[in-house]
């Protein structure tokens, strides 16, 4: 069964994808425009109230001008 998003490694992929987007200097309805989603699916991803699949990540880490493998490879060290 896969955790949900209450759980602590949830917890550490949404704390990497909000410095994703700081670190690219971008807003949240800066990164929305990019990824073609409006501000509230971004906050809501960030905050954990929606569930973030593989091919929505690769779309996050390249819309904040980073490469997905180096962006994982930070992630699985982080503890997801």
């Amino acid at each position: 069964m896969p955790p949900s998003i209450h759980h602590r490694r949830y917890e550490v992929l949404r704390k990497h994808l909000r410095s994703l987007r700081r670190s690219a200097g971008l807003t949240q309805a800066e990164l929305g425009v990019r990824l073609k989603v409006d501000q509230s699916h971004v906050s809501k991803v960030e905050r954990g109230e929606r569930y973030m699949d593989v091919l929505f990540y690769l779309d996050w880490c390249r819309a904040c001008k980073q490469h997905p493998e180096a962006a994982i490879t930070v992630l699985v060290k982080a503890g997801a």
